[in-house]
Order: structure tokens, then C-alpha cells, then sequence
């Protein structure tokens, strides 16, 4: 955390992450679907600027995300939902500085939430177990559970249930094509492969090419996403994180990332991250 400024903002990081491959073994009775991934923190994403209030009102100020309305905002209804199950009559002000490109499926909106839940929990004094935390994140999204834990992971269902993983220090030329994808038509594509034989972790580590269900649909529904793989091939594997439009490359050095980013052809939005072994919130927090 930033030691809070005169006005009584404090600031708290909400990094994006990366699924390093997504598999989808089936379908669910209930419509969900059975996922397999591993998420791979980020250092690098949003910041959330946040104001503790006497009064119970929680606001946003500016946009987080461009075209969404201030109740559905994910940050904002994090907060409301924290609120409402902790009983608690303090409120928020609450302002998140964007850098993780929307619908790009490097987790912002998820990531934003977590970040509310977490530094909410200790602004406002309600000493929640993470677990606890968890649970509510997962009734804003699936992606909001592996943020709030802050862990490299392994993860299956919805995205819910978490394995820690160390992993390797890395950096990763990212592409945001530019689309927002729509998550919820992508998992009704009838081209969608929704059969994979399971994956283990052992699959995972030992390098077998797992890669991402949605990958194939975006790269014939989507020209520019199909141009950024071509783009990213001359400097290595492109893989797909999530079901959004980024794209990315894996390399052992920073050194070879940046290189290889300046071989990319002009107008292309790309840049270089590292890979985290945890979440830097995780770090603002325990400073705090």
C-alpha cells in the first residue's frame, strides 16, 4: 500500500494474470462449464485508489471501464457485497486507475474486485478469512478467487478450485488486439470444444502443449485476433489467456522479450511483463 495521501486515498495494486493454457473437459448440468487452467500472476496491472467514508455510501469515482454503469461495476458491487455480509455501517470511496485492457482476458474487472475485497477487509477492520473472501469473489466472477488468494495456480471447476503451483520466472510479450469479447457467446459457440480429455498437473509441467479451448473460435471469428498470432509467431509460440482477445509470448529473460518485441511490426499494441511469483498485493497488504 502507498501511505495514504492527505486527502485519505490509499492505493492498493490489482495485477492481471495469464491462464497458460485452458481446457474444457465438459459441460455441466446446471449450463457452467468444467474448466482447467493455470493462472499466472502479473507484475504489472491496475491500481485501486481507495477512501474509507463514516457514512455507509460506496462510490466510484471516474470510470474503471469505459460504458459501465456505476452499479454494475464489478469494484463497486465487491464492495457492497463485503459490506452487506460483514453488517458493516463504514462505506467507501473508491477509484481504480486502468492499465489492463477490458475484454482482453487478462482479468482487470476480476482483479479490481479482489483488490476492493482484500483492502476493504483491513481498512474496515473486519479481519475476514481469505477463504472467506474467496467465496464472495466467486459470486462476482470466476476469475475473482485466484485474486483474492494472490497465488500462482492450478485451477479446476469454474476456476474456483485452487492449487497452488510455483513457477518458473518468466516474461511475456502481451498483445491487446483491441476486442472485447463477449464471454458469455464464445462459451455458446457451437464450435467450442467442450470434450478434452482431462489434464493433470504432471501434463502441465512436463510441457504438454495443452492450449486454450477458445483459441480456434477467436482466430476465425476475430481478424485482428488472428493477426496478432501471426505477428507474435515470428518471435515465438502465441498462446490465448482466457477467453478474451490477449495474446502472448513466453520468454526466460527479460532481455529476449524485449528484444524480440522490438522485431514486432509498428501498430501492434504490445509490451513486456513479468511474471510474479505472487501477487504484489499480497506485499501492500502485509506493509500495511
Amino acid at each position: 500500500m502507498v501511505d495514504p495521501d492527505p486527502d485519505g486515498w490509499s492505493s492498493w495494486p490489482a495485477p492481471a494474470k495469464l491462464n497458460l493454457f485452458l481446457r474444457i473437459p465438459r459441460r455441466r448440468n446446471d449450463g457452467y462449464h468444467e474448466l482447467q487452467t493455470v493462472f499466472r500472476i502479473l507484475d504489472w496491472g491496475d491500481t485501486v485508489r481507495i477512501r474509507t467514508r463514516d457514512d455507509p455510501a460506496i462510490r466510484r469515482h471516474g470510470t474503471s471501464v469505459a460504458g459501465v454503469a456505476e452499479a454494475d461495476d464489478l469494484v463497486v458491487r465487491a464492495a457492497k457485497l463485503l459490506q452487506a455480509e460483514a453488517k458493516c455501517r463504514q462505506g467507501a470511496d473508491i477509484c481504480v486507475e486502468k492499465r489492463i485492457p477490458a475484454g482482453a482476458g487478462f482479468g482487470g474487472g476480476s482483479s479490481d474486485a479482489a483488490t476492493v475485497l482484500r483492502a476493504l477487509d483491513l481498512l474496515w477492520g473486519l479481519e475476514a478469512e481469505t477463504d472467506r473472501l474467496a467465496a464472495l469473489g466467486l459470486r462476482l466472477g470466476a476469475d475473482v478467487p485466484v485474486f483474492v488468494h494472490g497465488v500462482n495456480a492450478w485451477a479446476e471447476g469454474v476456476g474456483e478450485r485452487l492449487t497452488p503451483v510455483d513457477l518458473p520466472p518468466a516474461w511475456y510479450v502481451l498483445v491487446d488486439p483491441g476486442v472485447h469479447v463477449a464471454t458469455a457467446a464464445l462459451f455458446q459457440s457451437p464450435e467450442l470444444t467442450r470434450n478434452a480429455a482431462p489434464a493433470t498437473i504432471f501434463d502441465f509441467v512436463s510441457g504438454t502443449g495443452l492450449g486454450n479451448a477458445f483459441e480456434p473460435v477467436l482466430r476465425r471469428r476475430e481478424p485482428a485476433v488472428e493477426a496478432a498470432f501471426v505477428a507474435l509467431a515470428r518471435i515465438g509460440t502465441p498462446r490465448l489467456t482466457g477467453s478474451g482477445s490477449g495474446c502472448f509470448v513466453e520468454f526466460a529473460t527479460r532481455g529476449s522479450a524485449e528484444a524480440a518485441l522490438a522485431t514486432l511490426p509498428p501498430g501492434l499494441r504490445a509490451w513486456v511483463v513479468a511474471g510474479a511469483r505472487r501477487s504484489p498485493l499480497l506485499d501492500a497488504l502485509e506493509e500495511a
